[in-house]
């Protein structure tokens, strides 16, 4: 009886022993795994490589590279990243160790999943690196606690055991989700969205500020004054402005317009009477140098010329126009002569005028 004892106890402790050793090399990790990791990158150093087989490959880009675009159902598609359990040890199969967990159903992470959604989870940020999920890769725990995907990566690589940085259970299952990348993608539609309505608003808003006139008194006025402005700055923009011209287009509808009036008038010839009329107006403007060539105009027409008896030697004949104005008989002359004009205008008034020779 002693012997069976000792033979189970030796059994037991080479059964824990095992455990022991197969725990702290296999940590069972989901994302990190530096065991295997260390024993693949052993294989490949000590691998010989044959020199015949090594060829020099030049990437020139006209091959056209084999780009398999995954659909939107699989990028958005749920799956367990833990790997399967290992087979189990001597010790939990004597009932020494507790047996593993068994990986969770389909129904138990919907349950996970909707215990995550109620304590709003997606929608704070990660607690590794206090970030927004965005359309980064995340992970649901079993603990319902969401991380990014490489925050929990390094987490596991820093500690080295698994542990849940919020709760610190241990031997934790993980999921790959998307909730929060839907979630941003939302948030990005509604922001797009509340851009482009307030840009829609603000101009119809701008428009409707052009077009219709306010209410108020003094905002009426500015309107309408801006209104204003508005259309003389492009009429002074489209108009061509050549001032000579400009000045000759008056001249010459003033012109018109006087020899109009004159013919309904009947004025085409006058008589005596109209030209003593005309003479007497001409006094009254009391005029006493001719406005062509800012000479005195003759003594006998004005009386009152303080100059009088100087002048004689030098007087002109001066000449009335039926507009009242007077003139140099010479002086008016020349003018006709540089006019362009078939029938000469007065050089004041710019009018068709009949002339008359004032006798000293």
């Amino acid at each position: 009886g002693c012997s069976s004892k000792q033979e189970t106890t030796a059994v037991f402790a080479v059964a824990l022993q095992d455990h022991i050793i197969h725990s702290h090399q296999l940590q069972d990790l989901s994302l990190t795994d530096p065991f295997k990791s260390r024993l693949r990158n052993t294989k490949n150093i000590y691998k010989p490589v044959n020199k015949e087989m090594v060829r020099a490959v030049v990437d020139t880009g006209l091959r056209k590279k084999s780009t398999h675009h995954k659909n939107k159902e699989d990028a958005e598609k749920e799956y367990v990243l833990d790997p399967s359990p290992p087979q189990l040890t001597l010790a939990q199969k004597l009932g020494l160790v507790e047996h593993p967990s068994l990986p969770l159903t389909p129904e138990e992470w919907a349950k996970i999943k909707q215990r995550s959604l109620q304590h709003g989870d997606f929608i704070q940020p990660c607690a590794i690196c206090r970030e927004e999920f965005a359309l980064q890769p995340q992970v649901l725990l079993s603990c319902s606690h969401v991380f990014h995907k490489a925050c929990l990566k390094a987490f596991e690589k820093f500690t080295g055991k698994k542990s849940c940085p919020m709760c610190r259970k241990e031997q934790y299952q993980t999921r790959v989700i998307h909730d929060g990348a839907r979630l941003f993608k939302i948030k990005c539609a509604i922001r797009i969205q509340a851009f482009w309505r307030g840009y829609i608003v603000r101009k119809w808003y701008k428009n409707l500020r052009n077009t219709v006139p306010p209410k108020d008194s003094k905002l009426r006025k500015q309107f309408f004054e801006k209104k204003v402005q508005q259309i003389s700055d492009r009429l002074l923009s489209s108009y061509n402005i050549d001032l000579d011209e400009f000045f000759s287009e008056i001249d010459s509808s003033i012109a018109a317009s006087r020899d109009v009036f004159q013919q309904l008038e009947g004025k085409q010839a006058l008589n005596e009477t109209d030209w003593e009329k005309i003479q007497m107006q001409a006094f009254r403007q009391e005029i006493s140098d001719c406005p062509i060539c800012i000479t005195p105009l003759s003594p006998t027409v004005h009386p009152t010329c303080p100059c009088s008896g100087n002048c004689n030697q030098f007087s002109r004949q001066t000449v009335l126009l039926s507009c009242s104005h007077l003139f140099h008989h010479t002086c008016l002359q020349a003018f006709e002569e540089f006019s362009l004009r078939e029938r000469p205008i007065c050089p004041l008034c710019r009018s068709y005028y009949q002339k008359k020779i004032l006798k000293c």
